[in-house]
């Protein structure tokens, strides 16, 4: 069982930047390879990032790349996003996700004005 939760949203200018957090519970989180997916209003969820297990393999929705940079801490039960070069279309909740399993987090807002 893994719990996950979001943190890090919130409102920023377009060309700004922030760091999601996903912390996870229990003791298999290091097991996982984990994704970051986002939902806009009136959208479908969509993939933004991959990482495996161990963080040495990563991969992008071409929408995000060359912006986004997904990364991992297992010593701290925890995956990161860093988003930069923010647009308003990146305007989403955004979940992280335990590949291959129904382990989703709550979601957390990020909303980037124009």
């Amino acid at each position: 069982q893994v719990q996950l939760v979001e943190s890090g949203g919130g409102l920023v200018q377009a060309g700004g930047s922030l760091r999601l957090s996903c912390a996870a519970s229990g003791r298999t989180f290091s097991s996982y390879g984990m994704d970051w997916f986002r939902q806009a209003p009136g959208k479908e969820r969509e993939f933004v990032a991959r990482i495996n297990w161990s963080g040495g393999i990563t991969y992008y929705a071409d929408s995000v790349k060359g912006r986004f940079t997904i990364s991992r801490d297992n010593a701290k039960n925890t995956l990161y996003l860093q988003m930069n070069s923010l647009k308003p279309e990146d305007t989403a909740v955004y979940y992280c996700h335990a590949w291959g399993s129904d382990y989703w987090g709550q979601g957390t807002q990020v909303t980037v004005s124009s």
